[in-house]
């Protein structure tokens, strides 16, 4: 693998600025090299011309899209380039599409993560798309001198209707790619109205290589000389490395090395995606996974209690901040008992509207509730691993990363080499879910090659990454609601806090709709590593408020939906403050379809339903759960799920997406949980960390899609918060107890005294 020339002339450059969703400015210029599938309906071209960055064209009119996110499972490979195909106006029959690797002087915001790709690539992609299509009618202007105003295009056809004269793309892309682009500003987008593709499903263009099982992972990797490594974390947080016996490896067979490595440098090269717990491992380095592995079991290590600990980081705005991480061994039982004592203390107030602590005094009744949730871990299905190639004066990284712009300052910062020296090349992920945004991986890959001064790949095992990982916070949140004696809400006060964050989204509903309202946040430091983990907060604090709201509707003798719609109707008619950040209007359509699709007024024997529904990345959604008891245990029938996220570009991946949130959040709902004694994580494989199974799945899963015109929003994280709180609805309904503490399978273990 060598390092691609980055250079580019003036020719190949355009940027586009002034683009809305996200702000995202783009770079076209040339990209080199790409492999028609075995089921591309064009021959192979003799050439390619590149139009811009995103797009090349064959003289036989097959079409190159390049995809410059990673790909983790959200289908935004299919999907984005979807999005320059239908503003390319080309058949998608003779597409194909080709992972970019990370280039940022071509491509912004390669990253995956926060649902806002297809957001964030909007308008830039169409602009893309609009752009290469407009340099084609301009070659057929030019060359038929035909007005460019006459001339139309149709799945990749360009037709002067006057003349009759009629050409593929293929035999204008030669003069195409020669020509000056446009002005972005000038470049006229399809109406929406005239979409072919968009809004039409398209199959995962990688289908067909994941199930015959193509090389595309990382973990595929291998170059001749490659060597092999293995890592050793400390075993506890809160310890770190006091010494070890090099020797009791090295005689092992196929054992080349052993060595500390110490992974980043005190210069701010650190970002939020990094992670702070275990600034140096040991690693062992081999001819062989199974060699590397066996000696990680025999290696001697003493290790000593790490103290207080500042680590310089540069935030996300740019600005260069020390964060402080204490020492000493943790345990989720004291855990708890600062949770606890933290909930009793005034908290750091986020939002106030009215009175609330009058409105609390003349109340008639408070009823007040605390929800709680555990560390969870992310539990990826592809282990973390990396290929890095580093010599002297350059470095080669391949591995799974979510945010490889991220982990850029912190390679060329512990290797000492200028960024423009490494180039990372993007593989297909086995999961993410936020894990991958933390890309330590690839900078601990990249220190054990420069130390051998040869290819390395690095795997983690399932232990590594679950006893040493980075994990979803334990949160806690206290809700407190002051009725009078009609049963008018006057009320509502919400403290939310957890270990080492807060989940609180205090602008968020039901704030705006209530005259007297109060939101305070807390949190307590730990060394404990965490990271953002599928809807990072909102995965907790929309199970807190949604069960709240479900039972504070219940004291108010009212539906549940019919609640929270009197709730958005006066957010929406007559709002308290000015910062709220849903849309009531959007909010309440999804409530209103969810009930429609799910018969919610039509009472079902023996089905027993909860509903939930939340805003988050952009996107509304509503969600009804439907459980029967059998054999004296909940089984989750059905789930109706209705989702606003704006225009669907791609519904069937759009669907899958909703359906895997929804398998995911009751899968961590009922069994998820990471718990520490003395800083040593309880859980460190699947034999103990229980997760969902095939039999425990929804047997039906609906996702409808509300229909309109607006710009696409998040989807691959808006589905998974609603669903805890709607499964843990309706349990109650189930059971007649109301679930405050998850997971939710320890307390229904014995259910002989629930009502069923």
């Amino acid at each position: 693998m060598t390092l691609i020339d980055k250079k580019f002339n003036r020719r190949s450059f355009l940027k586009v600025s002034t683009l809305a969703g996200g702000g995202m400015m783009l770079s076209f210029s040339w990209l080199a090299g790409c492999r028609p599938t075995p089921e591309q309906v064009l021959t192979m071209p003799k050439e390619w011309f590149e139009i811009n960055s995103y797009i090349k064209i064959g003289e036989n009119g097959a079409v190159t899209l390049f995809n410059p996110n990673p790909e983790f499972g959200s289908n935004v490979k299919t999907s984005l380039p979807m999005i320059l195909a239908e503003e390319l106006d080309v058949d998608w029959k003779n597409v194909f599409v080709e992972q970019a690797d990370f280039y940022p002087e071509r491509f912004d915001r390669q990253f995956t993560g926060g649902s806002q790709g297809i957001r964030s690539g909007w308008k830039p992609l169409r602009t893309a798309g609009a752009t290469a299509r407009q340099l084609l009618v301009n070659a057929a202007s030019q060359t038929w001198n035909v007005p460019v105003g006459e001339i139309t295009t149709n799945a990749g056809i360009v037709e002067h209707k006057g003349s009759g004269k009629k050409a593929g793309y293929g035999e204008l892309a030669s003069l195409a790619g020669t020509l000056e682009a446009p002005d972005p500003e000038t470049v006229k987008l399809k109406d929406i109205s005239d979409f072919k593709i968009i809004g039409n499903s398209k199959k995962n263009v990688d289908g067909t290589k994941i199930v015959t099982g193509k090389p595309m992972f990382a973990m595929d990797h291998k170059v001749e000389g490659m060597k092999y490594a293995a890592i050793v974390h400390p075993p506890a947080f809160g310890m770190k490395i006091k010494s070890f016996d090099k020797s009791s490896v090295t005689s092992m067979p196929g054992i080349q090395d052993a060595f500390e490595v110490k992974i980043f440098k005190d210069d701010y090269g650190r970002n939020f995606f990094d992670t702070t717990t275990f600034p140096e491992i040991i690693a062992i380095v081999g001819y062989s996974t199974w060699e590397v592995l066996q000696a990680k079991k025999n290696l001697k290590v003493e290790w000593e209690k790490a103290p207080d600990s500042t680590f310089p980081m540069a935030g996300r705005g740019g600005q260069n901040m020390d964060i402080k991480v204490p020492g000493g061994l943790e345990n989720s039982a004291s855990h708890k008992e600062k949770m606890a004592e933290y909930i009793t203390k005034p908290g750091n107030v986020q939002r106030k509207d009215g009175d609330p602590e009058s409105a609390f005094k003349s109340a008639s009744r408070v009823l007040e509730r605390t929800y709680t949730a555990p560390f969870l871990a992310h539990n990826t299905m592809e282990p973390m691993n990396c290929f890095a190639d580093v010599n002297i004066d350059r470095a080669v990284i391949y591995g799974p990363t979510q945010a490889p712009e991220s982990i850029m300052n912190t390679l060329s910062s512990s290797l000492g080499l200028p960024k423009e020296n490494i180039q990372i090349n993007l593989a297909r992920m086995g999961g993410g879910f936020g894990r991958r945004a933390y890309s330590h991986h690839m900078t601990e890959a990249a220190l054990i090659s420069q130390k051998m001064q040869a290819p390395v790949k690095m795997v983690y095992t399932r232990e590594d990454d679950m006893s040493a990982g980075v994990y979803r916070p334990t949160y806690s949140a206290t809700y407190r609601a002051a009725l009078d004696d009609d049963n008018n809400l006057l009320a509502l006060h919400v403290k939310a806090g957890g270990i080492p964050e807060s989940p609180l989204h205090a602008n968020r509903f039901p704030a705006g709709a209530i005259d007297n309202y109060l939101a305070e946040s807390w949190q307590i430091e730990s060394n404990i590593t965490i990271g953002a983990f599928r809807a990072p907060r909102s995965n907790f604090i929309a199970g807190a408020e949604q069960s709240f709201l479900d039972e504070l509707a219940e004291e108010m003798g009212k539906d549940p939906i019919d609640f929270r719609l009197e709730l958005l109707k006066r957010a929406e008619t007559n709002p308290v403050g000015k910062d709220n950040d849903y849309d009531p209007k959007r909010y309440a359509g999804v409530l209103e379809l969810v009930r429609e699709k799910s018969n919610w007024d039509s009472a079902k024997a023996d089905i027993h339903r909860g509903v939930s529904a939340y805003f988050c990345h952009n996107s509304y959604v509503a969600e009804v759960v439907e459980i029967t008891i059998k054999d004296n245990q909940p089984v989750v029938e059905n789930v109706f799920a209705a989702v606003d996220c704006g225009i669907v570009v791609n519904p069937d991946a759009a669907a899958n997406m909703g359906e895997g949130a929804i398998v995911d959040g009751i899968g961590n709902a009922f069994y998820g949980e990471m718990a520490f004694e003395n800083g040593v994580p309880t859980k460190s494989n699947f034999d103990t960390y229980r997760m969902i199974r095939h039999k425990e799945a929804p047997k039906k899963i609906e996702v409808h899609f509300v229909q309109n015109n607006e710009s696409p929003t998040g989807l691959g994280e808006p589905l998974f918060p609603p669903v805890f709180a709607a499964l843990g609805n309706s349990l109650y309904k189930a059971t007649g107890k109301r679930l405050y503490d998850q997971p939710f399978q320890p307390q229904l273990i014995d259910m002989k005294n629930l009502r069923m």
